[in-house]
């Protein structure tokens, strides 16, 4: 198992709901189409999902299934054509109480790393006198602490990611979405990344709804698994992971009988709502 990265707090602290103690996220009837009258697709739902303070949801299904229109309605980026979504009671707004992982990192590939952060509290509304200390927090936090004065573009595809997260956890959200975030990466620096975030998120109590095709990393990753059928994606299975979160390797995890149980649930149902 890789190193887990530097055990420096959150921030800001763990993460909370924003709300009086109900779901950090409620999502109830939700379909999305596009297009208008016979033109129309429904590209999702109707859909509902719960995720609670805390909580590691993974979301799996075939390509089309919806999926990143999913954390796209989350993350306020979009609207529901019925149905609600609401973040600890409220309806999302960009930019407000989640973080964002896209599938490249989106960096700034003119500044450091450390600038690339930086940015992102500036943004949030931190104070100039505070961005240091917390730039150095949160690249202790991610495994970077010796690499903030590096540019972008002298650092590996892994590393960029990390700097992603990073920059997503800078306003301490209370929910990280993450769509397909590894799935650009060698086997080798996926897997480490795995045992990386599912380590941060431990010990931060960060929530998360992390979309992926791979059964393998929705198993290992999550507190719950969600499958979705093809489209117009729907939950064909909502599946809890009662595997160890301490005291096992990562190696001892997924070479286990209870991992391989759960992979091929998961699998089966992922097999079955493929066209």
């Amino acid at each position: 198992m890789a190193p887990e990265p530097a055990t420096t707090a959150a921030p800001a602290g763990p993460p909370a709901a924003l709300g009086d103690g109900g779901p950090l996220l409620a999502i109830s009837g939700v379909t999305r189409r596009y297009g208008r009258a016979a033109r129309a697709v429904t590209a999702l739902g109707p859909l509902d999902l719960r995720v609670d303070p805390g909580e590691f949801v993974a979301v799996v299904g075939p390509s089309g299934s919806g999926k990143s229109t999913l954390l796209r309605l989350v993350a306020g980026f979009d609207q529901p054509s019925s149905g609600t979504v609401r973040l600890a009671g409220r309806p999302p707004v960009p930019g407000r109480g989640v973080g964002v992982v896209f599938q490249q990192p989106r960096l700034f590939p003119w500044h450091t790393v450390r600038q690339n952060i930086a940015v992102a509290l500036r943004w949030a509304g931190v104070p100039a006198a505070e961005r240091p200390r917390r730039t150095a927090q949160l690249l202790a936090l991610v495994g970077l602490g010796e690499l903030g004065r590096r540019r972008v573009w002298e650092v590996s595809g892994g590393q960029q990611q990390r700097v992603a997260i990073a920059r997503a956890l800078a306003t301490a959200p209370a929910l990280l979405l993450l769509d397909e975030p590894f799935a650009a990466l060698d086997a080798l620096t996926r897997e480490r990344l795995q045992e990386d975030i599912r380590a941060l998120t431990r010990r931060s109590g960060q929530a998360a709804v992390f979309v992926t095709h791979s059964v393998a990393e929705a198993v290992f990753l999550a507190n719950r698994v969600v499958v979705l059928s093809d489209r117009p994606g729907r939950v064909v299975l909502d599946l809890e992971i009662p595997l160890p979160r301490t005291g096992v390797t990562a190696d001892e995890l997924r070479g286990s009988a209870d991992f391989a149980a759960l992979h091929g649930e998961v699998a089966a149902a992922v097999r079955a709502t493929a066209r």
